[in-house]
């Protein structure tokens, strides 16, 4: 059963090993689809047009740009913001219905937890639990945050957040050679950012952060629970962390070279 007072925003690029999920998933959820893309040249297109989505083509603004405008051309009083590769999973369905039908006046927004799926399990303690506020009501939140990193908020004063029962799937990689490549994008992009902002990193960072990361998953999530899938994760997001100190201690020497 769809529900029309609930659109649908994703944001995509050439994401056609990915996005048939997510638009399955949504299939008999929401009264619209908007989807923002930003280039594609695989089927990525076809299959959004095939399920009914109003497609807007646009240039790459960065993350948090091009998720506000998915997000503005949203008309329904209900939003669900998700990316090409967060297939909602059916106890999550149930939960965002059950939301936009109550459409609590006090409520501005509801979070979900977001799991990664790794070799076709979750893993359900590396970086759990992650929840991220996707569900608003149009016109009372806004992204934000520091490209890669970000964020949809509530603007103040729009009304309480809650947390839904139920499960935002992540397909983010298929491998670790997968994992690691996108890292290498995302830490360049943080790093930019970071530099921007005038942030610095230095070689304390460069040692500290990354074992600290690694630590933090292992030791606070109980990444180990999920056998060598956890450790795996772990390992990768202190790889990530290395990658983004070592971009932004670059940054910084070029910039004190100047």
């Amino acid at each position: 059963m769809r529900t029309p007072a609930l659109s649908i925003a994703i944001v995509c690029r050439n994401n056609q090993s990915t996005i048939g999920p997510v638009l399955e998933s949504v299939r008999h959820l929401a009264g619209e689809v908007v989807a923002v893309d930003s280039g594609s040249t695989d089927g990525t297109i076809e299959m959004l047009e095939q399920a009914g989505a109003r497609v807007v083509r646009t240039h790459w603004m960065g993350h948090i740009a091009t998720k506000q405008m998915a997000l503005e051309l949203c008309t329904t009083p209900w939003i669900l913001s998700l990316d090409s590769d967060e297939p909602v999973m059916p106890d999550l369905a149930e939960s965002i219905r059950d939301a936009v039908a109550l459409d609590d006046p006090a409520v501005a927004g509801y979070r979900v937890n977001r799991k990664v799926w790794y070799k076709g399990r979750p893993l359900d303690h590396a970086w759990q639990p992650e929840w991220r506020l996707r569900l608003v009501r149009r016109g009372k939140a806004r992204w934000g945050g520091v490209n890669p990193h970000d964020r949809l908020d509530v603007l103040p004063g729009s009304g309480r957040i809650k947390n839904l029962e139920g499960t935002l799937r992540h397909d983010s990689f298929t491998d670790m050679a997968d994992c690691l490549a996108k890292q290498v994008n995302h830490a360049r992009v943080s790093a930019a950012s970071l530099a921007a902002e005038g942030r610095r990193s230095g070689y304390a960072q460069l040692v500290m952060s990354p074992v600290a990361v690694f630590l933090k998953q292992v030791v606070l999530r109980s990444a180990w629970r999920d056998g060598w899938r956890g450790w795996c994760a772990a390992g990768s997001a202190a790889v990530a962390s290395a990658m983004k100190h070592l971009l932004l201690i670059e940054h910084s020497r070029r910039e004190d070279s100047r």
